[in-house]
């Protein structure tokens, strides 16, 4: 819901860094490294260390956004970029619950509420995003959302999309103490935005 506005604000921030990045570094580089510190901030969660976990998500983060602004800039695209980029932001995104239930000792029903809702809004938006690119090859007067330069695929938008993924994850990590409620709420509003892009499909794939 807030993407558009979400990348803006952060290619503004980090592009003074992509000069700082040297010509040999190449973006799916940049994506790999971004890979340990997600997965660490889900450990050091687990283990009660909250604002190491907070700065390395914050690290993981630098990265993720990193990594497509250095390629866009240096007209270095890939398929297999956004392919490996997808794939890291899904492990950390599926690990750091884990890591903030486990340390902060909370029920496992929020947790599994939310990891189902993963699950089923992975599904909403993967399958619609390869339909959107198959009829488009079929037939140019096709119906297909909005084409955003900034990802490798097309997808409708939902209630929660990158942007509020990483407030929620951000607010997980500080406010530990919360987490049952703070699971559940994304939970409901992730389901939300599966309904959004089903409707969509019911809309848009008919014929």
């Amino acid at each position: 819901m807030l993407d558009r506005f979400g990348r803006q604000a952060k290619d503004s921030l980090l592009a003074p860094l992509v000069h700082a990045v040297p010509p040999w570094v190449t973006p799916t580089a940049i994506t790999v490294a971004s890979l340990p510190p997600g997965l660490a901030a889900a450990g050091l969660a687990a283990a009660g260390m909250w604002g190491w976990a907070l700065l390395a998500f914050g690290f993981n983060r630098v990265l993720d956004g990193l990594d497509g602004l250095v390629a866009r800039r240096r007209g270095r695209q890939s398929d297999l970029g956004g392919y490996l980029d997808i794939m890291v932001d899904f492990a950390v995104y599926a690990t750091i619950p884990l890591g903030v239930w486990w340390g902060s000792g909370s029920s496992p029903g929020p947790l599994a509420l939310l990891l189902a809702a993963f699950y089923v809004n992975g599904a909403s938006w993967m399958y619609l995003s390869a339909l959107i690119e198959k009829r488009r090859h079929r037939s140019s007067a096709a119906p297909a959302a909005p084409p955003d330069p900034a990802t490798s695929v097309e997808m409708p938008g939902g209630l929660v999309e990158g942007t509020e993924t990483v407030l929620f994850f951000t607010l997980f990590l500080a406010l530990p103490a919360a987490t049952n409620l703070l699971f559940a709420v994304m939970a409901a509003a992730t389901f939300i935005g599966t309904l959004q892009r089903v409707w969509w499909a019911v809309r848009h794939l008919r014929r």
